[in-house]
């Protein structure tokens, strides 16, 4: 084995793998005579063992070598972890005259090059820069792969079942537009990653996407983070404040919760979707701005629309294409996947190593009705990975085990007298309560009619 000293002005390492010692000498010298740093070795075996040690940026290698081949060689390399062979090296192999056929077969396996026997100073010098382009291209393919990798999970939307093919495919279609988009679910189901995608996807994917929660600004100052304020403009506005609509100019703004934005604010959101202008608060003139605008809610607008508290024109101005992110129960084979997907995620966040769900936790899992949803199994997990603790992810995922085949619950009645009015409202009140006073979702979820839903409320006068 012939290892030189590493040159200063070039890094690039080449290991040459030749069986016949004066053979190999020559290559060895005419490579160094070219500024590469050269190892080399007599063997397949001898390179395995020098490859474990040392970064390579490109292998030489005779195609027939004593006991194992320069195939062999190749297969290792192609097949390794990348742990070992962190420089995914270029390979070149070398075969005698007119074996044309060990040619072809080596390039069929991943070789980069081959170059027959005999060759001359320039040819081998060829080779090995053909390789190394090779093994350059190949590394800007990985990281292109890594970065649409770390998009996909920056946009998280994760899922193979049929109703999340349908978002995906919605999403598609309109996020080349500049229409604005209503998206629709309950808590947790993913509508902000909705909106990134859809921002993502768009042309203004270089411009700015902000987000801003409708329900966790106070009224008093919602008008000015919205629209902007000038200069005194109220107690307190000591300078010049840039709304979120201004700041989004070129890009998209995510509303979250728009159902709780105050009605004075609806009309001047409407106003701004129809003529694409705004003026500051304490200001007359008129800022015209290009934002796309993504809203979401998990009321039903509709509902708030005929009880007057939402605008309906702005209703119809925001759903021009509405997208609905499903509920987690709907889309349970899912669960595996996303499973998957956020202890992958939570490991790699917390420096940890990736733990493994037993099969009966992921039973657990897959029982579970999720009323907090993707929020909710995304939660779990990364309490499960950092505690360690199985009890921890599935506690209190046995409430579907009170039921019976027919998907009736399963209880005792009592043996003294059962007040049925009571056990009623009980219903009304915990169907209410796990759809957030969504009282068209608790209707369906009890399986009446909207109509008579309102008239239990009223009878038990639950309607507060």
């Amino acid at each position: 084995m012939h290892k030189d000293r590493l040159n200063e002005d070039n890094n690039i390492q080449v290991l040459v793998v030749e069986d016949e010692p004066q053979q190999r000498q020559i290559i060895v010298e005419l490579l160094q005579a070219s500024n590469y740093s050269v190892l080399s070795a007599d063997s397949c075996e001898q390179a395995i063992v020098m490859l474990k040690d040392n970064p390579v940026d490109v292998i030489f290698s005779d195609w027939k070598l004593v006991n194992l081949s320069g195939i062999d060689l190749l297969n290792y390399c192609r097949k390794s972890d990348s742990n070992i062979l962190s420089r995914d090296p270029g390979f070149v192999i070398a075969t005698a005259h007119g074996t044309i056929s060990h040619a072809v077969e080596a390039l069929q396996l991943g070789a980069d090059d081959y170059l027959a026997k005999p060759f001359q100073r320039q040819e081998l010098l060829l080779t090995i820069d053909k390789a190394l382009k090779a093994k350059e291209l190949r590394s800007q393919n990985k990281r292109l792969s890594a970065q649409l990798s770390e998009q996909s999970e920056l946009v998280g939307l994760v899922g193979k079942a049929k109703c999340m093919q349908q978002v995906y495919q919605r999403i598609n279609r309109v996020s080349q537009t500049n229409a604005s988009i209503l998206i629709n679910g309950e808590t947790g189901t993913g509508k902000e990653l909705a909106a990134r995608a859809l921002h993502q996807q768009s042309t203004r994917h270089g411009q700015s996407f902000i987000a801003i929660n409708c329900g966790a600004i106070s009224e008093s100052i919602a008008e000015a983070e919205l629209f902007g304020a000038e200069k005194g403009a109220y107690t307190g506005a000591t300078a010049l404040k840039i709304g979120k609509l201004e700041a989004a100019n070129k890009g998209t703004i995510f509303l979250d919760e728009i159902a709780e934005l105050p009605l004075n604010l609806q009309v001047k959101l409407l106003r701004f979707l129809q003529e694409g202008c705004i003026t500051r608060l304490g200001s007359h003139q008129e800022i015209h701005l290009d934002v796309r605008v993504i809203a979401a809610t998990h009321r039903d607008l509709p509902e708030q629309v005929q009880q007057g508290r939402f605008r309906e024109d702005l209703f119809y101005r925001l759903n021009v294409v509405p997208i609905l992110m499903p509920p987690l129960r709907e889309r349970q084979e899912d669960i595996p996947l996303l499973s998957e997907h956020f202890l992958t995620l939570h490991a790699k966040r917390h420096q940890l190593p990736k733990t493994e769900l037993t099969s009966n936790a992921l039973r657990r899992l897959l029982d579970y009705h999720w009323p907090g949803n993707v929020r909710e199994l995304s939660n779990r997990l990364e309490r499960y990975l950092l505690l360690d603790d199985e009890s921890e992810l599935t506690a209190n995922t046995q409430l579907n085990d009170a039921y019976d085949s027919s998907g009736l619950p399963v209880f005792n009645f009592p043996k003294s007298s059962f007040n049925w009015e009571q056990f009623e409202k009980y219903c009304l009140a915990e169907s209410l309560s796990l759809h957030e006073g969504n009282r068209t979702k608790a209707a369906k979820y009890l399986q009446m009619s909207y109509k008579a839903f309102l008239y239990r409320l009223e009878k038990y006068q639950l309607n507060g």
